[in-house]
């Protein structure tokens, strides 16, 4: 058997090009047959009781998940077994000879715990303590009064949260407010989230995707009141039982439900110079049933930006420049409803269906010159109207199955999610190119059927398996209007397009957990994904080919945990992911709504592969915590956009057909890159008033280009971003705080896209027995616009765009909850459904389709 094991990994070995992984591997096998045998009663001994219970938490009567137990022979100081709970509280320690014992529970910033005298016999093998209610320390005590009796940041064995409803400079805003909060997350002015510098990161909204986070994830994060978010769930190393898409790692943002039973509610409300939402919650808890209702409404105010462009090419000899400026407004609707039933003890259902619908309209014109030196200058004037309006719903149904075996489990989920996303535009030019009005209509149709199961054993270990079938359906048409000599647009079939796009991802995972008796717990996993990819063109004429790729990816997990002591714990994992290119990067379709600044896709893209090894340390002293990380990570065939200067044809308004340079952006498999971070994470209560937070994020870009694009030398650059926070309890119902955040320009392989920094300043009055609140906002109260520089340097092309945006803001809300808060029934918590955490995400609303 050992031979068969150990050729086995040799097979794996060798499909494997980087031996620092090949290491990780030979370690995580060694490591799952020595588990194993760990794991096993000594030959001919008697396999032994059982000690079970429940971990609760004394201030919420929630169960506490990853605490440590630990069993004692009564009269000895050294544990003889132990383990951590589940992430339900459940704890089981097996394989207990007959004997009198004592269990310690010990969990970070809670008081220890200890039951004694409990009597195992030949008779009755078996001891269940039941609920075991455990309460933060004296020192504990202390910072939970300071922040409402839950931290702003909690460290998790597995992940990191960051409770929002506790922030008090988030009344008022939305998701992406936030989200600047959050350790080792960074957003930039365009609303694209990062997460250690990589904007390769999957988004859920409570554990399960959404089709409009796909086409356009930083509009619908701006469409989410702050006040509709509970916490956001940062997990860097996901194991294998999540898609193995979003190579950065994975946010969870929790919206507010109140699991409690009876009827609650609240309604929320934010005014300022800078945007406006309304929101309101009810839920219904009673014995078997639980109904959810949820509506939201978000706005903002009309805002000015001004931009201005170069560009040179040396040698072609050619420039172009451009000054403007736009006036955009949005507006969005969120709703959602769920209901749950258990049926009994074992089975239950849920059916959740949330829709999101908005729309942003911009105005603007721009002066512009371009220079070639077989045109001359050409200089003239644009205006543009832009529309984009886009709609989504997602509708989940799951069903859960609990065996008569503690913690056999098996769930079964399905998701329907439809998105359509409309585009209207007219661009008109005194010279250089032709008028131009435009539809663009994306349809996107997802449907998605998963199953997973999970077995304790008895001899320590966790099984985890399940199997998932992703189908998407996309379809973007595209239509172009040219005035004919009259002035009147006409249809042109030469320019319009309408393109398919399907992707088919079937997946299964193994995962395997055990916590042994020296407080290590060793999570070890696999997966295996098939990805199938078609895409055709309705224009033959514009010379578009239809195109196919299918490919399969085996995704390995490792993460060894080990609890130092009651307050500190250390772990190291291996993960790998998978980006793979949405609509938007596999489009080959060329956008030219901007005729100087055309967009093309490619859909000969890999996606990228990263592989991440993290070494990471949290411990808690007092009322400090402290959450510290090195990490290496590879990623092969990275995507970036690739800008180069390009001969165009069109029609002028005079009907001539000319052909001009022009800037087009495509997407490229560049290269791999090779990054070293470290993320630091602290918080500190410095007097009986005053908590400062603050957090760091650093790490390397240096990538290896591939040899037809070498520009250069290539350099190692450090990048980073950082935030510091500071909250005062000015009496026991009013808290200010201010927020400073700064995240440093990000490298791409041909330049640099604009740093970001924003200070935010609050109070929020609790009233009304702290059913309600009052607060106040001022983001950037000195300066009312920011200045954004990118620049390109490839070679003979140099490029520089500039955006100044209005920051600026004042902003008051209120928040009232309302209804039975009796948390001493609480609801039944709900497996995770279905959660497609993959497709690279976008740069923006940028590009064609609705990917």
């Amino acid at each position: 058997m050992e031979a068969k094991r150990s050729k086995t990994a040799l097979e794996i070995l060798n499909n494997l090009k980087e031996w620092p992984f090949r290491f990780i591997l030979v370690f995580m096998t060694l490591m799952t047959g020595a588990v194993y045998v760990h794991g096993q009663a000594p030959a001919g001994s008697p396999a032994g009781g059982s000690v079970s219970g429940i971990v609760i938490d004394s201030l919420n009567q929630k169960p506490v998940d990853y605490a440590t137990i630990s069993l004692f022979k009564s009269g000895t100081s050294a544990p003889v077994n132990g383990g951590l709970t589940d992430t339900k509280g459940n704890f089981k320690i097996n394989n207990v000879p007959p004997g009198e014992y004592r269990i310690q529970i010990d969990f970070v910033g809670y008081s220890r715990k200890t039951i004694s005298g409990l009597v195992l016999s030949s008779g009755k093998p078996n001891k269940n303590v039941g609920q075991v209610i455990i309460a933060p320390n004296a020192n504990m005590l202390a910072a939970v009064q300071i922040t409402g009796q839950q931290a702003l940041i909690e460290n998790r064995i597995d992940k990191l949260v960051f409770n929002a409803e506790k922030d008090v400079t988030s009344s008022g805003g939305n998701a992406t407010d936030i989200l600047r909060k959050v350790p080792m997350v960074s957003v930039d002015m365009d609303g694209n989230v990062a997460l250690r510098g990589s904007q390769n990161v999957r988004i859920l909204i409570n554990g399960k995707p959404s089709g409009a986070l796909t086409t356009n994830a930083a509009d619908v994060l701006k469409s989410m009141p702050s006040d509709q978010i509970k916490n956001i769930e940062v997990i860097t190393a996901p194991s294998a039982k999540y898609d193995a898409e979003g190579s950065a790692g994975i946010i969870n943002i929790i919206t507010k439900k109140k699991n409690v039973s009876g009827v609650s509610g609240s309604v929320s409300a934010g005014l300022g110079n800078r945007q406006n939402n309304e929101n309101a919650n009810l839920n219904f808890n009673k014995n078997k049933l639980s109904i959810t209702a949820n509506v939201g409404y978000n706005s903002a105010w009309p805002q000015t930006t001004y931009s201005s462009f170069n560009s040179q090419n040396s040698e072609l000899g050619t420039s172009s420049s451009s000054n403007g400026e736009s006036t955009s407004k949005r507006h969005f609707l969120s709703g959602s409803a769920s209901l749950g039933y258990d049926f009994n003890d074992n089975d239950s259902f849920s059916s959740s269906f949330s829709s999101r619908g908005g729309a942003f309209e911009n105005k603007g014109n721009t002066i512009n010159s371009n220079y070639s030196p077989s045109q001359g200058t050409v200089d003239y004037t644009a205006t543009n109207n832009n529309k984009n309006s886009f709609s989504n719903f997602d509708w989940n149904n799951d069903f859960t199955h609990k065996f008569k075996r503690a913690g056999e489990e098996l769930s079964i989920a399905g998701q329907w999610t439809h998105g359509t996303n409309d585009v209207n535009y007219l661009s008109e030019y005194s010279a250089f190119t032709q008028n131009q009005r435009a539809t663009n209509l994306g349809t996107n149709n997802e449907y998605t059927v998963q199953a997973d199961y999970v077995l304790p054993l008895n001899k320590v270990f966790k099984i985890e398996t399940g199997a998932k079938t992703i189908i998407r359906k996309i379809k973007s048409d595209y239509d172009f209007f040219n005035p004919d000599e009259s002035g009147q647009y006409v249809f042109n079939a030469n320019t319009s397009n309408t393109y398919n796009y399907g992707q088919d991802v079937y997946s299964g995972y193994g995962l395997l957990t055990t916590s042994l008796s020296n407080g290590i717990t060793i999570q070890a996993g696999a997966r295996v994904e098939n990805t199938r990819i078609d895409g055709n063109s309705g224009n033959t004429s514009v010379g578009l080919s239809p195109f196919k790729n299918d490919y399969t990816n085996f995704v390995p997990s490792l993460a060894i945990s080990k609890a130092l002591s009651p307050s500190q714990t250390i772990k190291l994992s291996y993960s790998k992911r998978i980006q793979r290119p949405s609509l938007q990067y596999l489009n080959p379709f060329r956008n030219t709504s901007d005729p100087l600044n055309q967009s093309q896709g490619n859909p000969a893209l890999s996606p990228e592969i990263a592989q991440t090894v993290e070494l990471n340390y949290s411990t808690f002293v007092k009322t400090s915590v402290i959450n510290a990380s090195v990490y290496y990570r590879r990623t092969a065939d990275i995507i970036e956009s690739v800008v180069s200067t390009v001969p165009f044809t069109t029609v002028d308004n005079n009907g001539n057909e000319v052909t001009r340079d022009v800037s087009l952006t495509n997407f490229l498999n560049v290269g791999n890159n090779n990054s070293i971070g470290t993320s630091l994470f602290g918080s500190v209560q410095l007097f009986s008033i005053l908590t400062l937070r603050g957090n760091i994020n650093a790490f390397t870009y240096k990538p290896q280009i591939i040899s037809s694009l070498q520009q250069g030398k290539q350099s190692t650059y450090i990048q980073y971003n950082a935030f510091v926070s500071g909250t005062v309890k000015l009496s026991p119902t009013l808290n200010a705080e201010t927020f400073l955040m700064q995240n440093s320009a990000r490298r791409t392989f041909q330049g640099t896209n604009p740093a970001f920094n924003l200070w935010v300043v609050g109070v929020k009055q609790e009233v009304w027995k702290k059913r309600g609140t009052i607060g106040l906002n001022v983001t950037q109260p000195f300066k009312d616009y920011k200045d954004f520089t990118s620049n390109i340097n490839s070679g003979p092309l140099t490029q520089s765009s500039k955006f100044s945006v209005p920051f600026r803001s004042f902003g008051v809300s209120f928040a009232y909850n309302f209804g039975k808060m009796n948390f001493g029934q609480q609801a039944p918590k709900k497996k995770r459904g279905v959660n497609n955490d993959d497709l690279k995400q976008g740069e923006g609303n940028t590009g064609q389709g609705a990917g």
